[in-house]
């Protein structure tokens, strides 16, 4: 390569780095300089995922990210979504997905914040949607850490966020189709989860934080029997035994490990409390209704027919509703999540 290539090749670089940042940055949260976690890995799905689930999946197609960036963008939201709100809080811009890296050729420039392995549809195991789950994943993280694109210095002050929304479990019913043996296999995911959970931390995180299981029973697919004014408390129920395990077993984490870096971001409260309009943030919209709703019985968004024509209904206004879709709640919603759940991440996070 001569110099001028080279030149070129570099100032590519440095300015997609740039505008990567500024893209993602979220203006917010101040974490003083001497505690500030350096780096943020972010591990799970699409409550996580800023960009690494396959170009054909919905979150690259229209009306996906109208409201950020703008465009659809790999995000499960018109904007943004819980990990580029944990990235806000710790004071760190959206690090940059793995897939966006690997396709980049940039290298270190872009590995400033850390990097994120999420893909929506993905569990701890294999699920219906495509994409790695959770312990590939990690291996893609193993990978790099082998690699020496991340040193061991890097991980002195790292974090994780872990997320797990229930793809296992939507799975389970789907392929059964129904609930019936849904308890037996949560003990099975949860247990899978741990080994995961303990994994990251070996390999040098610091501290990880991992999701509670939203109440799955107020998911649209869910209420839109009784038009969205429901939850099913059956399912709830299940998702209740999921996050009493969870809690069990990060308790349990914690007594054997020496500095105890596992908590629970509960996010059956922190949901529970938007839907509800508890919070300082309200909903016009009927909180459990979804702004893109799909005109069948599928509930999908952004769908449209062989001539173009949308398959799907739009709200006026995504601010006005708690959902986006059938399982993702919009950039506001995320909002309103993250504003109830501050209190913990500062406690365990910064401490």
């Amino acid at each position: 390569m001569d110099t001028q290539k080279l030149l070129c090749s570099v100032l590519c670089c440095f300015l997609l780095s740039i505008l990567s940042g500024r893209q993602q940055a979220v203006q917010g949260h101040y974490v003083p300089s001497d505690i500030r976690p350096l780096k943020l890995f972010v591990f799970g799905d699409s409550y996580a995922d800023t960009g690494n689930t396959n170009k054909s999946q919905a979150a690259w197609i229209f009306p996906y990210g109208i409201t950020f960036p703008g465009k659809p963008a790999g995000r499960f939201s018109d904007g943004r979504v819980l990990a580029d709100y944990v990235a806000k809080f710790l004071g760190l811009e959206s690090p940059i997905p793995y897939e966006g890296w690997k396709s980049s050729s940039c290298g270190i420039p872009l590995l400033k914040h850390g990097m994120n392995f999420a893909y929506g549809g993905t569990g701890v195991f294999d699920t219906i949607f495509p994409g790695p789950k959770m312990t590939v994943q990690i291996d893609f993280f193993e990978h790099l850490l082998k690699d020496n694109v991340f040193t061991a210095k890097d991980l002195e002050g790292s974090v994780s966020f872990v997320s797990l929304a229930g793809n296992d479990y939507f799975t389970h019913i789907s392929t059964n189709g129904s609930a019936e043996g849904l308890q037996s296999f949560i003990t099975t995911v949860v247990n899978q989860l741990a080994i995961n959970l303990k994994r990251i931390h070996g390999l040098g995180v610091k501290k990880i934080a991992v999701t509670g299981i939203v109440p799955f029973g107020c998911l649209p697919p869910f209420t839109g029997k009784s038009s969205f004014q429901q939850c099913n408390e059956t399912y709830n129920s299940f998702v209740g035994f999921h996050n009493l395990l969870l809690n069990q077993t990060v308790e349990k984490l914690n007594r054997e490990t020496k500095d105890s870096p596992f908590f629970i971001i509960d996010l059956y409260a922190s949901f529970t409390s938007a839907i509800k309009n508890e919070g300082s943030i309200k909903f016009e919209n009927p909180p459990l209704k979804p702004c893109c709703l799909g005109v069948s019985s599928e509930y999908f968004c952004g769908r449209v027919d062989e001539n173009g024509a949308k398959l799907y209904t739009l709200c006026e206004n995504p601010k006005s509703a708690f959902f986006w879709d059938a399982a993702h709640p919009s950039q506001q919603g995320w909002r309103a999540v993250y504003s109830a759940l501050q209190a913990t991440l500062e406690q365990y996070f910064l401490h």
